[in-house]
């Protein structure tokens, strides 16, 4: 559990997206409005609400600044105890319902239901992806660990007659809560392809009362639906149903354009050092034969985490963190396939045959990829410097002075030492033993490094946010140019007008100051507000028309600068830029997402 929660909080939010939330997530708090999410004094209609609520649970708790003075604790408990929930579950599924493994002749090869949990546990969380979605401010991990919870509760209900049938639909209505129709298509589609499978189809649908159930997940999920239509009415639907769901399936969005077969790698690095454990249990999920209801979980988790790569290879917008609701059933995957494997080499079965021989190459092949992660740690000295990040110029020479590459180094080394030595002889537990050196590893080197990272480049917009509130006068506009950072606006509790490098952007600022208007934002003329303060990063104030306006620059930090502009001279040199066709004033334009 330490992997999500230590040092939570001692980071601060991470742009781009995170801001974003716990802006809208602390104005809930701060206004008393629970339903429409606004941040940066526009609607913000890409997500449902739970995870706004929940984090506005938390910032709404008194002096909450003193204990959390970067934000990112409240911001980020969500996603934490969400994984760790979905850790307990895998747990306590497995501990409940312990899967056996057959041996030669089909004989049931004992079963140790204790580990298997723990390595199916570690197994998720220890997931690169789950490493970083499971610690940050956003929606999906609290959408997984909701998805994924529904879908233990099914098979549990369909494992045990005498489980709730109900309980697996409300917490679907959550998942729902937490991003949307998706969760409905996407449990079922694994319901439908484990029940095919299994031969089980309409015993299926009449154990979870398919029917009555969608009624419960329809309960608990439409009111706020129905509530911002009322409220909202078709902004709402464009924005939420037509661009987030229906466009982002059909087409690609904000450039987000991958090959079909782009879940495919993700799938590999997703699990790794563990992937060709995740492979061999697939492959055995998929290809046996149907079972008791009470040992089918691998059938189960197999076509959960098919109907995840089969859904989002369709999708035409992919991202990495669209496979994070495949990552329990990876989790399972694993530790079955371990299970498996260390059963039938106990029990003498020869390493020629059948499972024995794929689980000595998988395991095998699991033990090479975490020396490959070793030894191109013990190499870094060739590649850190080859990272180039304009937004953090010190990071190489911070890094390797840091020694917590060379640490993260130990620990993999020592965990295929421990893979090493299990590849000879019949070692009970070989897959927890090479575990826990990578969760010491999260722990003691990859946390500060996340923490070096953020202070190259993170620190400098908050200490720009510190600038902003310190030097900002009465009836004063505030805006960030170039590099944009939604962390600002959560930082300073400003509205911030965001433009970027080209001359459209110093077009549109001048126009913005003076004709827009939102939520905690009235535009103003010149004479009203004679400047306005601009935060902007050193390459984009270098630019001759950004020279042109003989800013006053009151503090700078990294590369960033906060300067106080004239308006009279940012409106002259506006104008000559629309004259001369070299900008052009675009903002009013309709945008799917604008903060």
């Amino acid at each position: 559990m330490a992997i999500f929660v230590l040092h939570l909080g001692q980071a601060g939010l991470v742009d781009e997206t995170p801001p974003l939330f716990a802006g809208a997530a602390r104005a809930m708090a701060d206004t008393g409005d629970w339903l429409t999410p606004r941040v940066n004094g526009l609607p913000r209609y890409d997500k449902p609400p739970l995870v706004y609520w929940l984090m506005g649970l938390v910032y709404a708790l008194p002096n909450h600044a003193r204990f959390d003075p970067l934000g990112s604790w409240a911001a980020g408990l969500p996603s934490a105890l969400s994984s760790i929930g979905v850790m307990l579950a895998l747990c306590a599924t497995l501990l409940r319902w312990p899967q056996p493994s057959a041996g030669p002749g089909g004989v049931l090869l004992p079963q140790r239901p204790a580990r298997s949990a723990v390595v199916a546990a570690l197994a998720f969380a220890l997931s690169p992806l789950m490493l970083l979605w499971g610690r940050i401010g956003v929606s999906d991990a609290l959408f997984s660990a909701c998805l994924a919870v529904s879908l233990l509760l099914f098979w549990q209900a369909w494992a045990d007659p005498r489980r709730p049938w109900w309980l697996g639909w409300l917490v679907l209505g959550l998942a729902v809560l937490a991003k949307g129709p998706v969760a409905v298509v996407l449990s079922g589609l694994t319901l439908a392809g484990f029940g095919w499978h299994q031969g089980i189809l309409l015993p299926l649908w009449a154990r979870l009362k398919a029917g009555r159930g969608l009624v419960v997940t329809a309960l608990v999920a439409l009111p706020w639906y129905a509530a911002m239509l009322a409220v909202e009415g078709q902004p709402f639907w464009d924005s939420f149903f037509g661009y987030h769901n229906l466009q982002r399936f059909s087409s690609v969005v904000n450039d987000h354009l991958q090959p079909w077969w782009y879940f495919i790698p993700v799938l590999i690095i997703a699990s790794l050092p563990f992937t060709p454990l995740l492979l061999l249990g697939l492959k055995r999920g998929l290809a046996r034969p149907p079972q008791p209801p009470q040992h089918s979980l691998r059938s189960f988790a197999a076509w959960w985490l098919l109907a995840v790569l089969v859904f989002f290879t369709m999708a035409a917008t992919k991202l990495p963190s669209y496979w994070l609701p495949a990552t329990p059933a990876a989790g399972l995957l694993i530790a079955l396939a371990a299970q498996d494997g260390e059963g039938g080499r106990e029990n003498g079965e020869r390493r020629g045959g059948g499972v024995g021989r794929w689980f000595v190459l998988a395991q095998g092949a699991t033990v090479l990829l975490t020396a490959a992660v070793s030894l191109a740690l013990w190499g870094s000295s060739h590649w850190i410097p080859l990272i180039q990040d304009p937004e953090m110029p010190t990071l190489p020479a911070d890094l390797t002075a840091s020694g917590f590459v060379g640490r993260a180094a130990l620990f993999w080394t020592l965990a295929t030492l421990v893979g090493l030595l299990c590849l000879r002889r019949v070692t009970p537990g070989w897959l927890l033993g090479l575990q826990l050196p990578l969760v010491a590893f999260h722990l003691f080197a990859l946390l500060p490094m996340w923490q070096l990272g953020d202070g190259v480049r993170q620190r400098p917009v908050r200490e720009m946010a510190a600038g902003v509130q310190r030097e900002i006068r009465p009836n004063e506009g505030l805006a960030m140019v170039g590099v944009l950072k939604p962390s600002l606006h959560y930082y300073t509790g400003r509205v911030v007008i965001y433009e970027g490098v080209s001359a459209t952007g110093m077009v549109n600022l001048s126009d913005r100051l003076r004709h827009e208007r939102r939520r905690g934002q009235q535009p103003s003329t010149s004479k009203e507000a004679p400047t306005t303060l601009v935060v902007i990063d050193q390459s984009t104030g270098q630019l001759p028309y950004w020279q042109a306006v003989q800013a006053e620059e009151l503090d700078r930090s990294g590369i960033y600068r906060l300067w106080r502009v004239d308006r009279a001279r940012l409106e002259s040199t506006a104008a000559a830029l629309l004259e001369a066709r070299k900008g052009r004033l675009n903002w009013r334009d309709p945008r799917p997402e604008r903060y």
